[in-house]
């Protein structure tokens, strides 16, 4: 049949007769939709159908549910709700997401389903309805404005011209520039990819020799050509300048150039080492349905020669480039360079890396491998008949002459480097077999995928302490389902305080754990007990204490299940005996377990009160050194922390629990630790705990450990409470340092305001002004409460006065009648010597005080001076005698006497300089200061009374800590 050729269509005419041409097994002549296999059945409640042409990509929700799916945009987030709880299978479009498209998920939400499409920067969407579909179209960049008539994209047209005759047929493809290519034949078709997008003008290969019929199909980034024809006709590509030509039929061509290999990291994926690889193209087998790969690569000719054949997926012959099929939707293959990267994201099903080596020549009687990947056999430890010596130089012999052999073939064995690697983990030897494996790993990267090389270093790391190195090695895919390695992670939780960890890894080993040498099963043993009776289940611990027991292993090992054993005498009451433990263990000259056993010594004295808090304080400090890393240096650390706390030793307290460092973040227990540092430094400067220090020494604690400040209201109360302790000491300029790093790096908003205000008031009391009224203009905002609206009218107003800005302060201060805007309104009076309206606002302020016979407070004393002299320097005698014999009275018990009775004598014995130094000792700024800071206190809680602290160098209480 003569080839024909397809033409530019719109969007829906690609995906109508798409989906028709799979329905009906025919071959579609337009561009195919790259994915047009996540298409379901017509008669699936949902149908997600995706297509693309040059300009955009288009998926359509159609069936029963998915033409009611609801669109809407979120930011750079498409979502689409689908009325459906059961999520639609998007694996596909996950691993080749559409262009414009970063990634692709799906949620569950009430009554059904939305997948949400994260939009590229630049790219756009458009959404619809149509044929009974909803729709969305995805483009990588802003779609253009329509227009009366938008003129369809131009797409280079390539000529092919054929050649045939009849056993075979040559296909010119005649590009203008060198483009990739990938040539292959799959089943009864030979499929020709290129990297470009393009139309083929096919008028001059009507000619197709032994082939029968060629279509072609186009994407936004490729063109293809299926091409019919039998499978017994040779395939082979060659290209010249910008000319690709593919026979098919004639001779067979040798194929060479292309290497599949597994990955040198030791991740289970492959890697095809193509040079000029260019693009991976997803397409659908018109016919089959089904989905396949082609990547493209630049010439010269280079293909893959085998058929290699996985669990996961098919790489097929080439002629040029590389073909693979698959079943699963989520395979990724990725062209970067000259490699090509084939795996999955729980990685690809391959055989073990060692699988593919040379077959070893062992020793007779050397160590020979577990039935598990991780598990240590007590066998491979045995020395032989002529001693340990000549028995490790036979294996390190073999070892050495194996790896010399590899440095040549890396196809050489690894069982003689693997047995001595045996050897040393049984024999104690665990550095030198770090040492062996890494060799191994060094010579051939490729087997740090292999299970036993995994297992026996993750081993001998757990064997050494080094838990984090031994997690990671337990974490590879290669070990995920093996028993003995569950067994090791079940030990390294519970070293690290994963109680709950370690109880569900020992179960899940609890096939292997019989397998081991006695002295680890004794070990295994007792952490698993440890970790049971963290877990609250005392009578598993009894049982797996017994098991640990009952191995007969050397004392040494049996010593950790005694200090398990010393803490379940502790939990039934009998502390005698589990001091008895406690003391016996501690005497051990091992440190791993002479430190845990120490500090349950110590604990366990406080707690009878046979031992002062000051030496255990010096017996903790000595145990912080000793073992280091693990849980029991965390649990050291706490009881240290809790021992100064109780003390009233903050800093040391603080200092303790700080100790851990970000060092230990990994292990559970560290939020623990985290939370005691975080609950001491709320007590000390939240709580009130601090309130007995010295407020300069409370500062300079707050100081050291600022970083320790929450987040939040909690925090900004704490800077507050301590600003307000320096007010009442008069260090101002220290108080107003800590306001102002809250008021510019921290709060925003109404706390903002507040905090300002404060710091507005601050700087009034230390005579700046100028600060002040930055403080209060730098933090305006709307919507805040009447009462500090009007606390901060009246303070700008007094920075203003002081300023000399009478008329300003009072047009700020406007009709308000607050009694700080009275204060304000006198003080500018005053000063502008306006001394009857003055004298009027002092007297109300003091209200009906004089029918209250007590002594007069400093600051009512200044206001009843200034409102007399207010009245005699305004000659208001009337005012002034009212004033005298309302006041009269309390001349006896003033302060300054002498100046309280020249401001009330309503004769004319006073002279203009008896009233002016009675203005200099009336002085209201005082007044208004211990008002504020009167205010401040009972802003902050400052009026209850402080919490005792011992000094910081006192000698430690007797009490016991908690």
């Amino acid at each position: 049949m003569c080839a024909r050729m397809a033409g530019a269509v719109s969007s829906k005419r690609i995906l109508r007769a798409t989906v028709a041409a799979a329905a009906a097994g025919a071959v579609v002549l337009s561009p195919m939709a790259p994915m047009a296999q996540e298409s379901g059945a017509a008669h699936d409640p949902v149908t997600i159908r995706v297509g693309a042409n040059a300009a955009f990509t288009r998926l359509e929700f159609a069936g029963v549910i998915g033409a009611r799916s609801q669109v809407r945009r979120e930011g750079r987030d498409v979502v689409v709700r689908i009325g459906a709880t059961a999520a639609p299978d998007i694996s596909r479009l996950r691993v080749d997401p559409p262009r414009g498209v970063e990634k692709v998920e799906t949620r569950a939400v009430r009554g059904g389903t939305e997948l949400v499409l994260t939009l590229a920067e630049g790219a756009d969407v458009r959404t619809g309805s149509a044929d009974g579909a909803v729709f969305v179209n995805l483009y990588a960049e802003a779609p253009p404005a329509p227009t009366a008539a938008t003129p369809a994209a131009v797409v280079a047209a390539v000529p092919v011209v054929s050649h045939a005759t009849a056993d075979k047929v040559r296909l010119d493809f005649r590009w203008a520039s060198p483009v990739g290519a990938a040539v292959f034949r799959r089943g009864d078709a030979v499929w020709i990819v290129f990297d470009t997008a393009a139309r083929f003008d096919m008028s001059g290969a009507k000619a197709l020799g032994p082939a029968s019929d060629a279509h072609w199909t186009a994407g936004p980034d490729h063109v293809a050509v299926r091409i019919a024809a039998p499978r017994g006709l040779a395939v082979s590509a060659a290209s010249d300048g910008s000319t690709w030509s593919v026979t098919i039929g004639g001779p067979a061509a040798v194929v060479e150039g292309v290497a599949v290999e597994r990955d040198d990291t030791g991740e289970p994926a492959l890697v095809a080492r193509m040079a000029g690889a260019t693009r991976a193209v997803w397409l659908t087998d018109p016919l089959a349905g089904d989905r396949f790969a082609a990547v493209t690569a630049l010439a010269p000719g280079k293909g893959f020669a085998d058929l290699r054949q996985t669990v996961d997926m098919a790489m097929l012959p080439t002629a040029h480039g590389l073909a693979i099929e698959t079943a699963v939707a989520d395979l990724a293959v990725k062209a970067e360079g000259d490699l090509v990267t084939l795996s999955r994201p729980g990685g690809l099903t391959l055989s073990d890396p060692s699988a593919a080596l040379a077959a070893a020549d062992v020793e007779p009687g050397a160590p020979r491998k577990a039935r598990f990947p991780a598990l240590v056999l007590a066998e491979w430890a045995d020395p032989g008949h002529a001693g340990f010596g000549a028995r490790y130089r036979e294996l390190q012999n073999a070892a050495a002459a194996e790896s010399v052999a590899a440095g040549e073939d890396p196809r050489a064995p690894v069982e003689a480097r693997f047995g001595l690697a045996r050897f040393l983990i049984a024999s104690g030897l665990n550095y030198e077999a770090i040492g062996v494996l890494n060799a191994v790993v060094d010579q051939a990267p490729n087997m740090s995928g292999e299970p036993e090389l995994r297992g026996l270093r993750g081993a001998a790391r757990a064997g050494i302490g080094r838990f984090e190195e031994a997690s990671a090695d337990f974490a590879s895919s290669a070990v995920a389902g093996d028993p003995a390695s569950a067994v090791w992670r079940g030990y390294i939780a519970s070293k690290q305080g994963d109680w709950a960890g370690a109880r569900q890894a020992f179960a899940a080993g609890a096939a292997a754990v019989d397998d081991f040498p006695a002295d680890w099963r004794a070990r295994f043993g007792a952490a698993h007990a440890e970790a049971a009776l963290e877990s609250g289940d005392p009578e598993a611990a009894r049982a797996l204490l017994a098991y640990a027991f009952s191995q007969h292993a050397p004392a040494a090992d049996q010593l950790a299940a005694r200090i398990v054993q010393a803490r379940l005498f502790e939990m039934d009451g009998r502390t005698d005996r589990a001091l008895a433990l406690y003391t016996a263990v501690a005497r051990a000259p091992l440190d791993n377990v002479s430190v845990p056993a120490k500090l349950g010594l110590v604990r366990l004295s406080l707690a009878k009160g046979s031992m002062k808090p000051d030496v255990a304080a010096k017996e903790l400090e000595a145990l912080r050194w000793r073992w280091r890393g693990d849980a029991t240096e965390l649990a050291v650390i706490r009881q240290l922390g809790q021992l100064y706390l109780s003390q009233g030793l903050y800093r040391e307290a603080l200092t303790a629990l700080k100790g851990a460092g970000p060092r230990m973040s990994r292990l559970p227990g560290y939020a623990e630790l985290s939370t005691d540092l975080s609950t001491a430094f709320r007590m000390l400067f939240l709580e009130g705990g601090a309130d007995g220090l010295q407020p300069v020494q409370a500062l300079g604690l707050f100081y050291d450990f600022r970083e320790l400040t929450p987040v939040g209201a909690d925090g900004d109360e704490m800077v507050r409470r301590l600003a307000r302790r320096l007010v009442d000491v008069d260090l101002l300029d220290q108080a107003a340092e800590l306001l102002k790093h809250q008021v510019d790096t921290r709060l925003e908003g109404v706390a903002k305001a507040q905090v300002a205000t404060d710091l507005a008031a601050v700087y009034l009391m230390d005579r700046q002004p100028e600060q002040a009224l930055q403080a209060i203009w730098s933090s305006r905002t709307t919507l805040l409460p009447s009462a500090l609206n009007a606390e901060r009218r009246a303070l700008e107003a007094r920075a203003l006065m002081n300023l000399g800005r009478y008329d300003h302060a009072l047009e700020i201060l406007g009709s308000d009648s607050s009694a700080d805007a009275r204060g304000v309104r006198a003080e500018v009076f005053w000063k502008q010597q306006k001394w009857s309206e003055a004298a009027a606002i002092y007297e109300a302020g003091l209200g009906d005080r004089f029918r209250n016979p007590a002594a007069l407070s400093a600051d009512e004393e200044a206001r009843l001076i200034r409102a007399g002299v207010g009245y005699s320097l305004a000659q208001d005698n009337a005012a002034l005698g009212r004033l005298s014999r309302n006041y009269r009275g309390f001349i006896a018990g003033a302060r300054s006497k002498t100046a309280l009775a020249i401001a009330l004598d309503t004769g004319d014995g006073a002279s203009p300089a008896d009233f002016a130094g009675l203005t200099a000792q009336a002085d209201t700024f005082a007044g208004w200061v211990s008002s504020m800071k009167a205010e401040l206190r009972t802003k902050t809680g400052g009026n209850r009374p402080a919490t005792p602290a011992r000094p910081q160098a006192a000698a430690a209480s007797p009490r016991p800590a908690a």
